[in-house]
């Protein structure tokens, strides 16, 4: 006797046969939910710098009276807490402001959508310093790598496996800085943290900065001594003798000091002193341009009080 055929039925779900479209669109999208401050960790490793300064007071200022009007990031994490992808400054003004609650999209993620979408939101502060470009292109670049390596993708930062796109060439193309000048931020992150701080204060430039990376944790060290010593950073061509030098095992702290103590042509004279003499006078964040600005202000006002004293004489 011949088998029946089976016929499919493609029969609605309960949920379907008692809800509309829009109900069930509704439950699919985002939706922004109130949560407990205590229970939102910051993003492991975030690369940006959260700065208690002027702009984070006019935040606070604007919280406190306005509330919070675009909503935090957040992951749900295996311990009933949240992870925060994006919206630290505004999770500092909230707590600065006495919020107990923020309002935040709870969005399912893996770690390395996550790092991707953080970076990329980070991304559109006005200023970024060269440490915060270095730390964070290396943490996406080296997501894209490992989504890569997936076959189940389905996120956007895929493409560049389904298109043949390298994944420095994707960072490159959504940062508007060139594969070869994300290759430079990267190297930085090689640096000493002391260097690295140069580097953010403008004192070492971004090309010998590059080839100073490429040395020893100690020749390193040697080197911001020698820094120290001398009141004198390094020009882009003492850096690559440096690295040469390096390279071929012959970079001793007595070849550092020697190079250090070269004449460099169009450098201009610079005047350090230890941070810890006149840290009472500024904000733990202030910039190099904030202190810079306020000394000459305040010797201006000294020059005048000492010029009244003569002619009071």
């Amino acid at each position: 006797m011949p088998r029946a055929r089976e016929i499919p039925f493609n029969l609605p779900s309960v949920d379907e046969l008692f809800t509309d479209q829009e109900e069930r669109d509704d439950a699919l999208r985002e939706k922004v939910t109130d949560i407990p401050l205590s229970l939102i960790d910051p993003f492991p490793d975030h690369p940006f710098h959260v700065r208690d300064d002027d702009d984070m007071a006019d935040l606070v200022a604007s919280v406190a009276s306005v509330g919070i009007l675009t909503p935090l990031t957040v992951r749900p994490k295996e311990d009933g807490r949240y992870e925060l992808v994006s919206g630290h400054r505004r999770k500092r003004a909230a707590e600065r402001a006495g919020l107990s609650e923020v309002p935040a999209v709870v969005r399912q993620m893996t770690r390395d959508e996550a790092i991707v979408a953080m970076v990329d939101a980070n991304m559109q502060r006005e200023r970024i310093l060269p440490s915060e470009k270095a730390f964070s292109y290396k943490m996406k670049l080296e997501a894209l790598k490992r989504q890569g390596h997936r076959t189940d993708l389905t996120c956007v930062p895929s493409e560049h496996k389904l298109r043949g796109t390298k994944a420095r060439d994707l960072v490159a193309r959504e940062s508007g800085e060139s594969a070869s000048q994300i290759r430079r931020y990267i190297r930085l992150t090689e640096l000493l943290p002391e260097l690295l701080d140069m580097v953010d204060e403008g004192s070492i430039g971004m090309r010998p900065a590059v080839e100073i990376s490429y040395l020893s944790k100690p020749e390193q060290l040697s080197l911001y001594r020698a820094i120290e010593e001398q009141v004198s950073t390094p020009s882009h061509a003492q850096a690559i003798r440096m690295r040469r030098c390096a390279e071929e095992g012959a970079l001793t702290p007595a070849l550092i000091r020697s190079i250090m103590e070269e004449s460099k042509p169009n450098q201009t004279a610079h005047f350090r002193m230890p941070r810890s003499k006149i840290a009472r006078f500024f904000k733990p964040d202030a910039s190099r341009e904030t202190i810079e600005e306020r000394i000459v202000r305040g010797l201006e006002l000294l020059e005048r009080q000492e010029r009244k004293r003569g002619l009071d004489r």
